[in-house]
């Protein structure tokens, strides 16, 4: 069993807690440690239904559900109306798994391992896709400094209403990056393999394959529990925030996105320790770029029917400069086909650099 269900121990004292109306900042840690549990038996019954499906439909699983608690955690939010807070998670999303994931898993299978081979081609493909996107989702922004048009978000907002130029231009984003997704996804389940798969020996690599009736009950508790974490957690975000004086922009950015992430944090890092490099960068780059091209449209999408108002793909300037930095170190850092523990270090020494930049902000 992995060592995240102790975790698990939160859930009740999150919800206690916050049926009792205690503290917003231990509402908010206690469900934030919470999620963490919900979030790994979610990835844990989605691999075991992969592994039962087979390399194409088991692609097809750990792509959909793969981010799953990062979706449900920011659509809570979005129906809450904390725009600026969505989007901050899903640059944290981003940032986290390209520098923080990546950076810890060339660490540890360097210290291990020396320098680690991994397929360049595919690595590169995606590590290029990523930089696209987050290219693509920062137009917007640049859009708006280019005109003249509104300041771009503060730190400090909930949400900001563009109007509708920048509604429909992030709407034609948002289809593109989704359309393009559905494509690649299109394309990796026909051919039973593709760009956002793991190597095929990989996902069925268990040692107790679950049935298809436990794992998919286990799916949907999962699915239960993190919405109701998820409730727990942005109900308290703003007052918890402002109790330990960082804005909610930097708790979304680097405490909702690695909660959110953690199950994919802790895979990618226990692969590399395995000299498995090859699939611990296809977690960490490619889940970057399931979240470009697949939560982004998607909330996009959801804010006009179920938030306050559409929201707009426009990013302070902090989280464009920090999308794009990190698109471009991707792209760097996974040429050649080989990973040392230098540049993991390099790598997570970036990540604390913007953490520190944005808790300035």
């Amino acid at each position: 069993m992995s060592r995240a269900y102790y975790l698990a121990v939160f859930i009740p004292i999150a919800i206690a807690l916050n049926l009792a109306d205690a503290s917003p900042t231990a509402i908010f840690f206690t469900a934030a440690l919470g999620i963490v549990p919900t979030a790994v038996l979610m990835s844990d019954a989605t691999e075991q239904l992969a592994a039962r499906a087979g390399p194409g439909i088991g692609s097809l699983l750990n792509v959909t559900f793969g981010n799953a608690p990062e979706l449900i955690i920011a659509f809570v939010a979005l129906t809450e109306g904390l725009q600026e807070v969505v989007k901050a998670s899903l640059v944290g999303s981003v940032i986290g798994n390209s520098l923080l994931v990546l950076g810890a898993a060339m660490v540890v299978g360097g210290v291990k391992h020396g320098r680690q081979r991994f397929s360049r081609a595919a690595i590169e493909r995606l590590a290029g896709l990523l930089l696209l996107s987050v290219v693509a989702m920062a137009i917007p922004a640049l859009v708006q400094i280019a005109t003249g048009g509104d300041a771009l978000p503060g730190v400090d907002v909930k949400r900001h209403n563009y109007g509708t130029g920048a509604e429909l231009l992030s709407v034609a984003i948002a289809i593109g990056l989704g359309g393009a997704y559905v494509i690649f996804l299109a394309r990796s389940v026909r051919n039973r393999s593709g760009i956002f798969s793991a190597p095929a020996e990989e996902l069925d690599e268990t040692h107790d394959v679950w049935s298809v009736r436990r794992s998919v009950i286990l799916l949907a508790l999962a699915g239960v529990l993190v919405g109701v974490m998820s409730e727990v957690l942005v109900g308290s975000i703003e007052e918890a925030s402002h109790a330990v004086g960082l804005s909610p922009f930097f708790v979304g950015v680097f405490v909702v996105g690695i909660a959110g992430n953690a199950a994919e944090h802790w895979v990618a890092v226990v692969f590399a320790a395995k000299n498995k490099m090859d699939l611990a960068m296809n977690i960490a780059v490619g889940s970057s770029v399931q979240i470009a091209m697949f939560l982004v449209p998607a909330l996009v999408l959801l804010s006009f029917p179920f938030g306050p108002e559409p929201m707009a793909l426009v990013f302070n300037g902090y989280e464009v400069v920090a999308l794009i930095l990190t698109g471009i170190v991707s792209v760097l850092v996974v040429r050649g086909g080989e990973s040392t523990r230098g540049e993991g270090w390099l790598l997570l020494g970036l990540y604390v650099t913007l953490g520190v930049v944005f808790a300035l902000a």
